[in-house]
């Protein structure tokens, strides 16, 4: 998985609407899908301006500020 846009966006400050990481190993593209199809509509508002990480089911939401 490729987390290198972590070190642009932290590391630089280059600007944002917010970050969702997804940790689905061994995910193929279709389950992916779904869980962005559920995570966004579900959680846009929450997970804006925010770092969220997604990973056994479970979305974790912090300020990017805290981080």
């Amino acid at each position: 998985m490729d987390k290198d846009f972590g070190e642009l966006i932290f590391k630089n400050k280059l600007p944002h609407k917010g970050i969702l990481l997804l940790r689905l190993e061994d995910a193929v593209a279709e389950e992916k899908l779904a869980a962005i199809q559920n995570i966004i509509p579900r959680y846009l508002e929450e997970i804006k301006n925010r770092f969220a990480v997604y990973q056994n089911g479970k979305l974790r939401i912090r300020n990017l500020e805290s981080i």
